[in-house]
């Protein structure tokens, strides 16, 4: 185990799935790593569809903060939907990854915002926030997004104020701070 001070488990290093880099293995890590896999594995993205791991960097009242959308998945070359990963409680999770679907890309919303605990996960319509469907299984395979995409809107968010709320509810929620009072970011690590 690394010597590094964290809040989470460090085991060392591990190969991500989607992209072939090495990053810090944890607990967390790797239930988003078996996301990968069942994405692609069970429904049938292929790696190219999936990008893992993007950030958006806010600073609000003197607050810096990283939020990371583990996947943001493509159909066609078209970015339709985001996984965001958590563990615990789904409805804590649901404000959050809206947000982050909302202003992801600067010309578009991305529709559909997926939570998950690695064991359960919501659908939701990025637009009302409402649960379309629940549990990992419906999660929209590549075939049935081909279907979908086709009948999905791809709106933009040109209220300027909406999109600063939908930043600094990213800012509030994924603000991380460890027991000892302070964040926990590893230096130059991309951390779990």
């Amino acid at each position: 185990m690394a010597d590094i001070p964290s809040h989470h488990i460090i085991y060392g290093t591990l190969t991500d799935f989607i992209t072939g880099e090495e990053i810090v293995d944890t607990d967390d890590e790797r239930i988003r790593q078996e996301l990968g896999r069942f994405l692609v594995h069970s429904l049938g993205y292929d790696k190219t569809d999936l990008e893992p791991r993007h950030t958006i960097e806010t600073l609000f009242a003197g607050q810096f903060v990283i939020s990371t959308i583990d996947f943001i998945v493509s159909v066609s070359g078209k970015r339709f939907m985001i996984l965001r990963y958590g563990p615990g409680s789904l409805v804590t999770r649901e404000r959050p990854a809206l947000a982050a679907a909302r202003v992801l890309d600067s010309s578009v919303q991305l529709p559909i915002t997926v939570v998950t605990n690695g064991q359960d996960a919501e659908i939701l319509d990025t637009y009302t926030g409402k649960v379309l469907l629940q549990g990992l299984d419906s999660i929209p395979s590549k075939a049935a997004a081909a279907s979908l995409i086709k009948t999905l809107q791809f709106l933009p968010l040109t209220d300027s104020g909406k999109k600063e709320r939908e930043l600094r509810v990213l800012n509030a929620f994924d603000v991380e701070v460890c027991c000892a009072g302070g964040p926990c970011a590893l230096p130059g690590a991309k951390e779990g």
